[in-house]
């Protein structure tokens, strides 16, 4: 009777909506047919061995030869399409469960016990093990994990924490704004608008990390900083050579585990280098009696008491962490705005209305923002920064779809495929902010979470969103953003993390 209900009131919402929430509902109630309370009637649990899924050649076929690392997200989709939400797949030793419906990441993530635990980064961890360097908030688990995102959240997560920094960033807008003009051509023109925007991420997470800038915006960017922005680029693109290696591997073909050392002794030591700079600075105005109230993350962290290794590693991780969520959320943002100028001057008039006549928002602002705000969850359902989670739950068996999956399973939830599949979104492929103002909520709330839901969420969103609506606020006011006259539509590609294949190029007109 609540399936029947509940696909009644599906069809009341609007036609735009209602094919895929009763598709969705379908689905929703074929799974919790399989997984009823007891006492009820129910399906018998099946096992991995009765999950569906490619064969070992084939799966490695797609992985390599027909799709390549770079279009994992796809191999999502195909998944779906193939196989259904669920299916297993295996590469060398590795068995993982893919889960690629919204009812069923949820049911994934509601047990994943007290200290939930990600895919294991086994290359990040090997190498902290090889320099003896401590665990990050990014690498950590257990009860370690706990300790510091408790400690971060309180500076983090809670909005009226993250709102003392929208002067920081908004100083870094300027001159991110300053650094387009001095970019243009004569038409306007940017070229590769992501390499700007990751500049501008970086900095930004420095200025909140250490108060004090480290120059990705001048005018030539010193070449510490350009080594940092190259190292963690090529890390990213050896984070998934040096994942699907066996370590043994690393004796027979050393480059890519060499230069994945490399970029990460770079990061540690740029990191260390600035945490030690600030600190020393602090303690000189300690010792002359004056007063120190430090506002940046690395000086509440330093007050804790934990060992300055555990300092040093979850700063540098930190530096990572918001850097790529900026950077092509906002190239995205722009990029499908230049595309949409009906969307774009609605954003733009709203900013204006809001401000009233000022040039600079602040973080209360943002709140009266909602086009603004839906624009930017429009992007990330269309390009999650990360297109795919995981999860191991190491202390129990759990079912999920009717299957029972054993402890210490991968599980990856396919979170592009979710947000881009038409049973749960209606044309699921359009830039159209304004299905989030839709009240009935037509979709499943787990079917876009590009930060992730619960104790494992991105603990840097707070943060990384102010950045993004300062940006995109103040970019509209000072630029009508038009396509490339000579460009051509940009895909999205995987490298870790979900980035545009192609360098997107934007005309930046004066309003």
């Amino acid at each position: 009777m609540k399936v029947k209900r509940m696909l009644q009131q599906a069809l009341r919402v609007s036609v735009r909506n209602a094919f895929p929430l009763v598709k969705w509902m379908e689905r929703w109630s074929e799974g919790a047919a399989a997984v009823s309370p007891p006492g009820c009637s129910r399906q018998a649990v099946r096992t991995l061995d009765d999950m569906p899924g490619p064969t070992v050649s084939s799966f490695v076929w797609d992985l390599f030869a027909k799709k390549g690392l770079t279009r994992l997200h796809e191999l999502q989709v195909d998944g779906l399409h193939r196989y259904g939400p669920m299916w297993k797949a295996s590469f060398g030793p590795i068995l993982t469960v893919h889960v690629a419906d919204p009812a069923l990441i949820e049911q994934v993530l509601r047990q994943e016990g007290q200290h939930p635990m990600r895919s294991n980064i086994s290359s990040w961890k090997d190498y902290r093990k090889l320099r003896g360097y401590h665990c990050g908030l990014l690498t950590s688990e257990g009860k370690e994990w706990q300790a510091v995102r408790s400690l971060l959240g309180k500076h983090m997560l809670r909005p009226k924490a993250v709102e003392v920094y929208d002067k920081t960033l908004n100083s870094v807008v300027t001159d991110l704004i300053t650094k387009l003009r001095l970019r243009r051509n004569s038409q306007g023109l940017v070229t590769d608008v992501a390499s700007e925007f990751y500049r501008f991420g970086l900095e930004g997470i420095s200025s909140v990390l250490f108060d004090s800038r480290i120059g990705c915006l001048d005018a030539v960017v010193p070449k510490e900083t350009e080594r940092f922005i190259q190292s963690i680029n090529t890390m990213f693109v050896m984070t998934l050579l040096t994942m699907v290696m066996p370590s043994w591997m690393h004796q027979l073909f050393p480059k890519p585990w060499n230069t994945f050392c490399q970029c990460w002794d770079y990061m540690f030591d740029f990191a260390k280098g600035h945490i030690d700079q600030r600190l020393a600075e602090e303690a000189q105005k300690v010792a002359r009696g004056e007063k120190v109230e430090g506002r940046y993350l690395t000086y509440f962290l330093s007050q804790t008491g934990m060992p300055m290794k555990t300092v040093y590693s979850n700063v540098t991780e930190l530096l990572l962490a918001g850097v790529d969520t900026i950077s092509s959320t906002l190239s995205w943002s722009l990029y499908e705005l230049s595309r949409h100028p009906e969307v774009q001057a609605a954003v733009r008039e709203e900013v204006l209305t809001v401000l009233g006549g000022r040039r600079v928002p602040e973080a209360a602002d943002v709140a009266c923002m909602p086009l603004l705000k839906n624009t930017v969850k429009e992007v990330l359902r269309l390009y999650p920064v990360i297109p795919a989670n995981a999860r191991v739950v190491p202390d129990k068996d759990i079912q999920v779809g009717g299957y029972l999956i054993p402890k210490n399973t991968l599980i990856t939830l396919c979170q592009f495929a979710t947000s881009r599949d038409p049973a749960v979104f209606s044309n699921p492929n359009d830039f159209y902010p304004y299905r989030w103002f839709n009240k009935d909520r037509s979709h499943h709330p787990y079917a876009s979470i590009p930060f992730g839901v619960g104790k494992r969420s991105c603990i840097g969103r707070r943060i990384a969103e102010l950045e993004l609506y300062l940006a995109l606020s103040r970019i509209l006011i000072e630029f009508n953003v038009k396509p490339d006259p000579e460009g051509v539509s940009v895909k999205p590609k995987t490298r870790t993390l979900l980035v545009p294949e192609n360098a997107i190029s934007l005309q930046f007109i004066e309003q």
